[in-house]
């Protein structure tokens, strides 16, 4: 089992920008691959970026890439989404969400991940 806290959202203006921090415990943080996923009010949950377990491969959807940058600290448990250029249509509850594998492949898809925290409301003023 593993714990996930998510924290760092609230209100910015267009252009601002904000990290969010996701706090694991439990099991070991570093045989798990981590992401970032958001819901927006009246849309499914989208993946926005991934993390392997060496924190060296990385994938972000395109609305994000070149804005958002994954990373994580092993020695601290933790994973951050430094999220830069933000615009309105960020706005979305943050989640972020982990898989244990033997694997190294970053997946994209909600249901390949058994963990998730609780959420941080990110909102983007125009």
């Amino acid at each position: 089992q593993v714990q996930l806290v998510e924290s760092g959202g609230g209100l910015v203006q267009a252009g601002g920008s904000l990290r969010l921090s996701c706090a694991a415990s439990g099991r070991t943080f570093a045989n798990h691959i981590m992401g970032w996923f958001r819901q927006a009010p009246g849309k499914e949950r989208e993946f926005v970026a991934g993390i392997g377990k060496s924190g060296i491969t990385t994938t972000y959807a395109d609305s994000v890439k070149g804005r958002f940058t994954i990373s994580r600290d092993s020695t601290k448990n933790t994973m951050y989404l430094q999220m830069s250029s933000l615009k309105p249509e960020d706005t979305a509850v943050y989640y972020c969400a982990a898989r244990s594998t033997a694997a190294a492949v970053v997946l994209r898809i909600t249901g390949a991940y058994p963990y998730w925290g609780q959420g941080t409301q990110v909102t983007v003023s125009s």
